[in-house]
């Protein structure tokens, strides 16, 4: 029996959150998941005209929905980190439970931990025991390597690399096609611009680009 999920977020990586949907229930022998529609605070009609192509109910805002809905599964869809964090202290205070999402063409290896609320996309590479905190994404393409840990909220973009033994703290965001070189930290909140190559330690909140980073 499929379980009843609700997905935040109508834009970009929502909408490849709906594919990762798809792809699990197409590779299960039955559906996993019944997506019941789309929360968005505000969609752009190009969005929500993209949602009722691909077949996605737009259920309204977020508030309208924790204001009469059951509590049930979600998921959110929203590329940062602070957004992210925001929403799903919102969705859990009202009893809701998040969901994992891992697509069937991802790799992961052996003794990965995933905390609720992750999202790994197609063409993923996670290494041998790797943990994902809370509401962590990891979009497509992107690796990362052994022993790395991913706090809650952290944001790994499309192709990044992320070598082994780093550790990634809250809310920290790895942009499209950067790369953090083995063992490093990247502080909460601080953003790795995309392209850049990491070569030390980033202090929290720091947003730091180009190759070396800085």
């Amino acid at each position: 029996m499929s379980t009843q999920v609700v997905s935040v977020g109508a834009s970009g990586f929502g909408r490849e959150l709906l594919d990762v949907i798809d792809a699990v229930n197409q590779a299960a022998p039955e559906p996993v998941w019944d997506l019941v529609g789309v929360l968005d605070d505000a969609p752009t009609e190009a969005d929500l005209n993209r949602l009722s192509h691909r077949g996605a109910r737009y259920r309204g805002t977020v508030d309208r929905w924790l204001g009469g809905a059951e509590p049930g599964c979600f998921v959110i869809g929203i590329g940062s980190p602070q957004i992210r964090r925001r929403l799903a202290w919102e969705f859990e205070r009202h009893g809701h439970t998040a969901a994992v999402l891992r697509h069937p063409a991802a790799t992961v290896g052996f003794g990965t931990e995933i905390a609720p609320g992750s999202v790994i996309c197609a063409g993923a590479q996670i290494s041998t025991m790797v943990t994902l905190g809370s509401h962590a994404h990891v979009n497509p393409n992107a690796t990362i390597g052994h022993d790395t840990v991913l706090g809650s909220f952290v944001s790994v973009n499309p192709a990044a690399v992320v070598s082994g033994a780093c550790e990634l703290a809250d809310g920290c965001l790895v942009g499209a096609g950067a790369v953090v070189l083995q063992g490093l930290r990247i502080g909460a909140g601080a953003t790795v611009g995309a392209a850049a190559c990491v070569t030390k330690d980033v202090p929290p909140g720091a947003v730091v680009k180009g190759v070396p980073a800085r």
